[in-house]
């Protein structure tokens, strides 16, 4: 029979998080700046510096899946496991937005190749990882996937690079949209007080080491991209045992378990240096959620103070519509300034990298206030009953 999602005696509402929001705004930005600096020509010690610095914004977005681990557990909650009014109030909550950065991302690719007029970067280069230099073929089969944000769930050998071929972002929501599916089916079952939280902590970091399991037994075509949900399965774990944290009935030793089990998977999936990067989310996710829990701390408050700041929460605010616009805003614009500057590096680098910041983050000020609150508010009277923020990046 299954269980009814009702709130038990011995749980503390989540409430807003705020220092978490303010995480998501620092997240957002460090994203935008890890796809901006690699197409600056940076002078070389200069280069490896900013590189060491901004490079891992994937692991960024680790870090916004463990926000989501922990809100999208109490969201769900407050719907009482009903699994199709809850996929609903997400996907009315996220595809506005995204449908637009899409249909702004198709035009950015359809028009001349950026690398064209950025003769610094050669074929192979890292930058190539970024930004296609045209749009995908057969293009249709790359917008279904897109449309369907079923990225993460085709094999490596279906459609190579659809992950990244449109939008390069929309790969998190394609994992989001597995997270989601996965908790509201599991969550009416095991429960959503202590016991469920626990169990869908041991659950989802299961998940991630049978993904590790799989990816080392099959052929690299029958691989899954980063999107697959059990490649990011262990970052979902440490939000929900954050979660079960806050709940204020004991769960550190939960907490300090999944953060020890996500770290040596996190190491798996990098080489080299990538292993430490790979590793490092949970422990940054530790520091965040003690700037929630104790923000007084003398160790934590220059950290809580600065994921408190107006400016780093408004940042917060726009953070999803940011991550999403940054490519296509930064790739028109590159187009628009190289046929400028006619190849000259150094112009390039003064007019450009400023100019796809600050475009980006104006891009997506008007997303929130004109597409993504207009939804948020209309949620109200369509989907009511939820009212913690959206966890996706």
């Amino acid at each position: 029979m299954m269980t009814r999602l009702q709130p038990g005696a011995s749980e503390r509402p989540i409430g807003r998080l705020t220092r978490l929001d303010g995480l998501r705004g620092v997240l957002a930005v460090y994203v935008m700046l890890g796809h901006t600096a690699p197409f600056i020509p940076w002078p070389p010690l200069a280069g490896r510096v900013i590189e060491a610095v901004v490079s891992h914004g994937l692991a960024g977005v680790d870090l916004f899946f463990a926000l989501s681990g922990l809100v999208i557990v109490q969201s769900m909650a407050r719907f009482e496991g009903r699994a199709v009014p809850f996929i609903a109030a997400r996907a009315w909550r996220l595809l506005p937005v995204y449908f637009v950065v899409l249909a702004l991302a198709i035009v950015a690719l359809s028009l001349r190749s950026p690398f064209a007029v950025m003769p610094w970067i050669h074929s192979g280069d890292v930058e190539y990882q970024f930004w296609e230099a045209r749009l995908p073929q057969p293009l249709l089969a790359h917008l279904a996937v897109h449309l369907t944000l079923v990225q993460g769930m085709l094999p490596r050998g279906v459609l190579p690079d659809a992950e990244f071929s449109l939008l390069g972002p929309a790969w998190s929501l394609s994992t989001e949209g597995q997270f989601y599916v996965v908790i509201a089916l599991v969550i009416t079952v095991i429960g959503n007080e202590r016991r469920g939280l626990t169990r869908l902590v041991w659950l989802f970091l299961a998940i991630a080491v049978a993904g590790r399991v799989y990816a080392g037994l099959v052929a690299h075509d029958w691989q899954f991209h980063r999107a697959f949900l059990p490649n990011e399965a262990a970052y979902f774990a440490i939000g929900i045992a954050a979660a079960r944290l806050w709940r204020g009935d004991g769960g550190l030793g939960l907490f300090g378990a999944a953060l020890v089990v996500a770290m040596i998977v996190g190491a798996s999936h990098g080489v080299g240096f990538g292993r430490i990067g790979k590793a490092v989310p949970p422990l940054i996710w530790a520091v965040a959620v003690a700037a929630q829990r104790m923000p007084q701390h003398r160790l934590i408050r220059p950290v809580a103070w600065g994921l408190g700041h107006p400016a780093v929460l408004w940042l917060g605010a726009i953070s999803y519509p940011l991550y999403l616009v940054n490519e296509p805003v930064g790739r028109a614009l590159a187009v628009l300034v190289g046929a400028v500057d006619r190849g000259d590096a150094l112009w390039f680098s003064v007019i450009w990298g400023p100019l796809a910041v600050a475009g980006s983050i104006a891009v997506a000020a008007v997303l929130h206030y004109a597409v993504e609150r207009r939804f948020m508010q209309r949620r109200w009277r369509v989907m009511p009953g939820v009212s913690v923020p959206a966890a996706a990046p």
